[in-house]
């Protein structure tokens, strides 16, 4: 695996934890929360930008969108008892699917 698409995914793990830190800010008045998705932010723009120096914009803007999105409605689910159902199982198989095909089609992948 390239160091762009390891880049692409811990991108994606990082916005999972940025994607929370910001209910934990309560609105930017909690400091010590604030700084920790401030710090996050950064994060997870520098390894967006360093996965995209060798991946397309397109599929590993998509891949670390699809990561987060997945894993925020996760852990929401899991550990902070959101709504399951169906439906939103199945959609969030199609966003799996769609990641996994856009990785498949990937030209850049078979050099890597």
């Amino acid at each position: 695996m390239s160091v762009g698409w390891i880049a692409v995914i811990a991108a994606g793990l990082l916005e999972i934890a940025w994607a929370h830190s910001i209910r934990l800010t309560e609105g930017f008045t909690k400091l010590v929360p604030t700084i920790v998705c401030g710090v996050l932010t950064v994060a997870v723009l520098a390894l967006l930008e360093l996965a995209m120096k060798s991946v397309p914009v397109g599929t590993a803007y998509a891949v670390f969108v699809g990561i987060g999105a997945i894993g925020t409605a996760l852990v929401g689910m899991f550990w902070l008892h959101e709504p399951m159902s169906l439906l939103r199982g199945l959609a969030l198989a199609l966003i799996v699917g769609g990641v996994v095909l856009l990785r498949l089609t990937d030209t850049s992948a078979s050099a890597a």
